[in-house]
């Protein structure tokens, strides 16, 4: 392999990008740095400040044959985590300037992560994951403000998550083909965040009033035959479609890479989900795009 050289003919580093994933515990690091590792960059995981200097060194080396590397540090480092943002500043002033990917959610989303992992916060072991959450934040601020790029993941799937790393930060291997995902949600349990364009389908026939629909979801005909009942689901598709069939290409001839639509609807269980699945299947098979479907909130229980 051929060694890099400059004008002068000595050798030059061959590191080209270095990437820093930090964030709040439970905010999707490691799918991050998945991400980041598929695309063939060299990962570190739980790295102390003090030691991402150390190995930007080993890198910027004329022996390094890295090219691209990812580092996770976070509040797991303890009291070193503080020193994050004056380790960035002397990179910086050596020469290298990481690009900082800063990873968030909001307080109801990591808390649920925590108790569905049972893990502990490691800014609060033996207390509670609230503690934590609000001593990260105080200590984050900081690192947040140095961001390059903010990600919000609540209500992101990993997939979800990956396609906007690949919007950010990451080479796209496939250019011209845009991903679509076609998420449903219940405006009661909250917005959807970070869409591209939003539909509001509670004009709709609302399944949830019809007692043997109720325990249903949007993914059973039989829903979907109850919206539609005086003709309404085909009129909305009438319309909705023709405008989407003029979108889609529009953005893919602008070179945008993913668009969220968000089709909304009062619980997120019936009328959002038949339609994200109508969309679905309307755009999954056409050569241009990659759909996802995500639904934000059909498991939620039925109440009222």
């Amino acid at each position: 392999m051929d060694v890099p050289t400059d004008r002068a003919g000595l050798r030059t580093p061959a590191l080209q990008d270095l990437v820093l994933i930090t964030g709040f515990s439970g905010a999707g690091k490691s799918t991050a740095m998945a991400a980041f590792e598929d695309e063939g960059y060299f990962c570190v995981d739980n790295l102390p400040p003090e030691m991402i200097r150390s190995l930007s060194d080993l890198f910027m080396h004329e022996g390094s044959k890295v090219e691209r590397a990812a580092v996770v540090s976070d509040a797991r480092g303890g009291s070193y985590f503080a020193g994050l943002v004056q380790v960035l500043a002397e990179l910086a002033n050596a020469g290298v300037n990481p690009r900082v990917l800063f990873l968030e959610a909001d307080e109801q989303t990591l808390l649920t992560r925590y108790q569905e992992t049972r893990r502990r916060h490691p800014l609060s072991p033996g207390g509670s994951v609230a503690d934590g959450i609000a001593r990260e934040r105080e200590l984050l601020a900081p690192v947040r403000e140095r961001a390059d790029v903010v990600i919000e993941t609540t209500g992101l799937t990993s997939a979800m998550l990956r396609r906007r790393l690949a919007d950010a930060l990451l080479p796209t291997r496939m250019p011209g083909r845009l991903a679509v995902t076609i998420q449903s949600f219940g405006f009661k349990h909250g917005p959807a965040r970070d869409a591209d364009l939003l539909f509001d389908v509670r004009f709709l026939p609302n399944p949830h009033y019809e007692p043997e629909l109720r325990p249903l979801t949007g993914r059973d005909p039989r829903v979907a035959e109850f919206i539609n009942r005086d003709g309404a689901l085909d009129a909305f598709y009438e319309r909705l479609i023709p405008m989407l069939d003029y979108l889609l290409p529009q953005y893919v001839a602008e070179g945008k890479s993913h668009l969220a639509i968000a089709i909304g609807c009062t619980g997120g269980r019936h009328r959002s989900v038949a339609v994200a699945e109508a969309l679905g299947a309307r755009y999954r098979d056409e050569d241009d795009y990659l759909v996802e479907i995500a639904h934000r909130d059909v498991e939620r229980p039925t109440t009222g």
